[in-house]
């Protein structure tokens, strides 16, 4: 057996142990704490994330081009091999790749996804992952998942110990997840790296009406966001707790308990799947939509801008920021660029063009059904396929989880 392959079956007879009654498994439903798992109480799941202060995404304007180039690769070549299909191939650019089936008039719909740890709970980690790759799923309208995989790297960091602990409880946590979603993960790869990955692939067959193609915005229309942002703010801060120097810097404008209390919050928003979210966009007639991830919110509200159909531009005047994060935010300078929406987010909302006339209603219907708010953040106006946030929008304070 490969060494790859050993690490992988260690990790799943571990998680299974965890599910036959292991005395800690308790812990999956209360946070982290090394102690209980006999880590040392320093340990940081985040720790297994660094980079030296290099980027973990690929920048937007770069990935366009990359986007450019296959969607002129592949143009002809779709052309030929479908021209027999009346549903059109899409995806290259847009949250998921849609593929039109030989038979029945079904279409393949699947993506992919996976990152770094973010925050230290191993199990919120893994909750974390499998809903931010659902999430480009629901940000089509599609609500059903017909199967997942999981991709994990294992880090090279680790001792055997961290091992043992953590990776099941990742795995744990994407499985429960999953679950929550109505569907199951079957399968995967699991990779020795030099930093910890978690990710995985959602995969889904449907007809053409459970999907809304993300292209229908018209003038008039408003645009509602169904979590809120700051959630890379957060996790960072409340690292800082940790790191006196960067804790100096927005000590004046945030107390320890608010960075708490904002952490949780964020965790909790970000394990939250936004199938419900999706559901309702079928009711509520919406337009198009989008998930509000790596490039925050400003950088997939253009992306999104720039495939519609029609000559629209999107304006946004409101930003729903967990409560404190914006402070923190400006206390950093430029670092985050919250405000500005460039800063990163992590399984966040669905940015949704929706009639203006429906709108509220679907705010309140999502209310109602999850008790969380969501907000109209802005307007579509005739324009030319772009977006913006107006030089002083309204900021609204989330409240942070207790």
């Amino acid at each position: 057996m490969s060494y790859q392959s050993s690490v992988a079956q260690d990790s799943l007879s571990a998680a299974q142990l965890e599910m036959a009654g292991n005395p800690n498994a308790l812990a999956l439903r209360r946070p982290f704490d090394p102690v209980a798992h006999d880590l040392e109480a320093s340990f940081r799941l985040t720790r297994f994330a660094d980079l030296k202060g290099r980027s973990c995404k690929v920048p937007q304007d770069v990935l366009s081009k990359l986007v450019e180039s296959l969607q002129q690769d592949y143009s002809q070549q779709d052309q030929d091999q479908f021209m027999h299909v009346a549903i059109p191939r899409i995806g290259i650019g847009l949250d998921c790749s849609v593929t039109p089936l030989r038979h029945g008039g079904l279409c393949l719909v699947q993506t992919t996804d996976f990152f770094y740890p973010l925050v230290d709970d191993p199990y919120m980690m893994g909750k974390i992952a499998c809903a931010n790759v659902l999430s480009d799923l629901y940000a089509m309208g599609v609500t059903e998942c017909d199967n997942m995989l999981m991709l994990l790297g294992v880090s090279t960091k680790m001792t055997e110990k961290e091992r043992d602990v953590v990776i099941p409880l990742i795995m744990r946590g994407f499985k429960d997840s999953a679950l929550e979603a109505g569907t199951s993960v079957t399968g995967g790869q699991t990779v020795i790296n030099p930093w910890c990955t978690i990710g995985g692939v959602a995969t889904t067959i449907c007809q053409p009406n459970e999907y809304i193609v993300p292209d229908n915005a018209v003038m008039g229309d408003v645009l509602v966001l169904t979590k809120p942002l700051g959630t890379q703010v957060a996790v960072n801060a409340h690292q800082w707790l940790d790191q006196p120097e960067r804790w100096n810097r927005i000590k004046l404008v945030v107390s320890e308990e608010d960075v708490r209390k904002a952490y949780h919050r964020a965790m909790d928003s970000m394990s939250r799947l936004n199938r419900i979210a999706a559901r309702l966009m079928h009711k509520y007639n919406a337009h198009g939509s989008t998930d509000v991830t790596g490039f925050g919110l400003l950088g997939h509200a253009q992306n999104l801008a720039s495939h519609q159909k029609n000559e629209v531009s999107f304006v946004i005047h409101n930003l729903p920021v967990i409560a404190k994060m914006a402070a923190v935010a400006k206390a950093c300078g430029n670092m985050f660029q919250l405000l500005q929406g460039h800063a990163p987010e992590t399984s966040g909302g669905l940015l949704i063009c929706l009639p203006r006339e429906q709108a509220a209603a679907y705010c309140k219907d999502i209310e109602k059904q999850e008790g969380y708010q969501a907000w109209i953040i802005g307007i579509v106006e005739k324009g030319n396929r772009t977006a913006r946030i107006i030089d002083k929008p309204r900021v609204i304070e989330v409240p942070a989880k207790d």
